[in-house]
C-alpha cells in the first residue's frame, strides 16, 4: 500500500463517521416529530407545531394531546432508547461479548423482580402500576430496579470469569434471567389479580406510562448516567484489547469495572422501572451502529448509538400506535422485530457458529 492510499483510508473512515453522525443527528428531531404527530389520531404539522409551541390561535383540543400524551411519551421514547444503547455498548465491551445486552443477560429481569419485589411484595401500588412503592413513589421503584438490574448483573459478571464461550455465557444469562421471571411468577401466584394484571401490562413494555412529574426525575437520572458513560469512554477503549493491555495504561480496571456496572445498572434499572423491560434494543442497535460508523472506538462509538437508539426507539414509538387502525401495539412485540434479525446476523457471523467451537 503506497504512502498516499494509506493516508486515503483514514481520511474516507472520517468522512464516513462524520456523514453517519450527521444523519443520525437529524434523524433525530425527525422521528420525534414524527412521534408527536403520529398516533392514533393523526395531527398535521401545520396544527402540531402552533399547539407544540403554544401560539396563539392554536387548537386547544391538539394542544392537550401534545403535551399531555404525545409529548411525554416521545420525551420517554427518546431517553429510554439512548439508555439502553449506551448500556448495551458498555457490557458489550466488560465482557467483551458481542450478545450482552440487559434484556438478554437478564438485567432486565432483575430490574423486573426487583420492582415485583417491593411493589406486588407489599402491595404498593396506586393507579398506575409504578406509581407508588411501598410509599417511596417512582424514587423507590426505581431505586429497586436498579438495584434488581445491579444485582444481576454482577452474578452474570462473576459467572463469565469462569467461562469463556460467548454462547455458553449467553446461556447462563438467560437461565438467571428465567431465575428471575420464576421468582415473578411466584409473587404473582400470591398476589391481589388486579395488580398482578397491571404487572403483566407492564412487562409488555411502553413507552405511553409516564407524565411530567415522571420525567422530572427520569430525565436527569438518564442524562447524568448518559453523561458519566461519556466520561468512561477512554477506559472502555482500552479494555478492547483486554484487561491486562488496560492496566499496562495505566487504567484502574477493578474501580472502571465496579463504576460500568454502576452506569449500565442505572440505565436498565431507570428505564425499566418507567417502561417495562424492553428487549433487543440494548442489543440491535450497538451492532448497527458499529457496522454504520465503521469503528469500535467509544468516543464515536457511544454517542453515534445514542443517538441512533433515541430515533429507533421514536420509530418504535410510532410503531407501536399502529396509525390508522386504532390499536396500540405491545412495544416488545415491535423491539423483538427489530432486534431478532441483529442477534441471528450476529450468531451466524461469529467464529463459534463457522467452527462449531465456544469462543
Amino acid at each position: 500500500m503506497t504512502a498516499v492510499t494509506a493516508a486515503a483510508v483514514p481520511a474516507a473512515g472520517h468522512r464516513r463517521r462524520t456523514v453517519v453522525l450527521t444523519a443520525m443527528t437529524v434523524a433525530v428531531p425527525v422521528t420525534f416529530a414524527l412521534a408527536v404527530t403520529i398516533g392514533s389520531t393523526s395531527i398535521p404539522l401545520d396544527r402540531a407545531l402552533p399547539a407544540l409551541l403554544r401560539l396563539a390561535g392554536a387548537d386547544p383540543s391538539v394542544m392537550e394531546i401534545i403535551w399531555t400524551v404525545r409529548l411525554p411519551r416521545a420525551i420517554t421514547a427518546a431517553l429510554a432508547g439512548a439508555a439502553l444503547a449506551a448500556a448495551g455498548v458498555q457490557m458489550q465491551t466488560l465482557f467483551r461479548n458481542p450478545l450482552a445486552e440487559p434484556y438478554i443477560l437478564g438485567v432486565s429481569s432483575g430490574a423486573s423482580l426487583g420492582v415485583a419485589l417491593i411493589v406486588i411484595g407489599t402491595g404498593g401500588v396506586a393507579g398506575a402500576f409504578t406509581v407508588g412503592a411501598a410509599g417511596l413513589g417512582r424514587a423507590g421503584t426505581v431505586a429497586a430496579a436498579a438495584l434488581g438490574a445491579a444485582a444481576v448483573l454482577c452474578l452474570v459478571l462473576f459467572l463469565s470469569r469462569r467461562v469463556r464461550s460467548v454462547i455458553t455465557l449467553l446461556v447462563v444469562g438467560v437461565m438467571v434471567g428465567s431465575a428471575a421471571t420464576s421468582i415473578i411468577t411466584l409473587l404473582l401466584v400470591y398476589t391481589d389479580p388486579r395488580r398482578a394484571q397491571q404487572f403483566i401490562s407492564w412487562g409488555l413494555g411502553s413507552f405511553a406510562g409516564t407524565t411530567w412529574a415522571d420525567l422530572a426525575l427520569f430525565v436527569p437520572v438518564c442524562a447524568l448516567a448518559l453523561t458519566a458513560a461519556l466520561a468512561g469512554v477512554k477506559s472502555l477503549n482500552a479494555l478492547l484489547l483486554g484487561e491486562n493491555y488496560a492496566r499496562t495504561m495505566g487504567v484502574r480496571v477493578r474501580l472502571v469495572r465496579t463504576l460500568t456496572l454502576l452506569i449500565s445498572s442505572v440505565l436498565a434499572g431507570t428505564v425499566t422501572a418507567y417502561c417495562g423491560p424492553i428487549a433487543f434494543l440494548g442489543l440491535a442497535v450497538p451492532h448497527v451502529g458499529r457496522l454504520a460508523l465503521g469503528t469500535s472506538d467509544h468516543r464515536v462509538l457511544i454517542p453515534g448509538v445514542v443517538l441512533f437508539g433515541a430515533s429507533t426507539a421514536l420509530l418504535c414509538c410510532v410503531a407501536t400506535q399502529a396509525p390508522g387502525s386504532g390499536v396500540v401495539l405491545p412495544l416488545n412485540a415491535v423491539t423483538t422485530i427489530v432486534g431478532a434479525p441483529v442477534v441471528i446476523g450476529v450468531l451466524v457471523r461469529s467464529r463459534a457458529a463457522k467452527t462449531g467451537l465456544g469462543v
